[in-house]
């Protein structure tokens, strides 16, 4: 595979935060958009930041900041398709997103996603971890895995197939890269789930307590 970008969505609503950029919350003493940037970068050839509103609220970060091409807060998919735009003009492949409220995900992301990639005519993986027990009682069994559909890797070649499904009304991850043949790669959850996030406050105060 040529070249692959990073893209960090990061154009969500924060609705359980009480609204406002959730990357901007202090983790630490570092913002969690700094931490997920300094995790995400190493791992790609170049790096842009999905988010709507006034972009010079980011211009600290140093990112190109690319905005939602479909309206309404059309949820993760059209940060994606953002990203896949973006990365056409840059004569990239494929891209690779993480959630900017993710500040723990893995330093082999990238190369995992790939690897998991290979033989697909099209490059489109999503990030999984196992389920807990609780959270297999939980599902009634249904499915051993939790994917984490704002961890994956995109396909440049298919952009206008999503500009498509989300003015149709597509808004599930799951809906539009199980259509295309998507796959999976595997995490290890143990001592936790690298891709928790933090939704909420009391997440935060949890990620302080990992962080030490």
């Amino acid at each position: 595979m040529t070249q692959v970008l990073g893209v960090i969505l990061a154009g969500g609503l924060a609705t359980r935060m009480g609204g406002g950029d959730k990357g901007l919350l202090r983790l630490g003493g570092r913002s969690l958009l700094t931490r997920v940037v300094d995790r995400l970068a190493p791992q790609v050839a170049g790096l842009a930041l999905n988010a709507n509103g006034d972009a010079a609220r980011f211009a600290d970060l140093g990112l190109p900041v690319i905005a939602d091409s479909i309206e309404g807060f059309a949820g993760p998919l059209a940060g994606v398709l953002a990203g896949l735009d973006w990365a056409a003009e840059q004569g990239a492949e494929a891209i690779v997103t993480a959630a900017a409220d993710t500040p723990f995900f893995p330093t082999d992301l990238v190369a995992r996603l790939v690897a998991a990639s290979a033989g697909q005519a099209h490059p489109l993986v999503l990030a999984t971890t196992p389920k807990s027990g609780d959270e297999m009682l939980k599902s009634g069994g249904r499915g051993r895995v939790n994917r984490h559909p704002t961890f994956g890797l995109w396909p440049v070649a298919l952009r206008d197939d999503l500009r498509a499904a989300l003015n149709d009304g597509l808004r599930k991850v799951v809906l539009w890269t199980d259509r295309h043949g998507g796959r999976e790669a595997l995490f290890d959850a143990t001592p936790f789930d690298p891709f928790f996030n933090v939704n909420t406050p009391d997440d935060l105060a949890r990620a302080e307590g990992l962080l030490r």
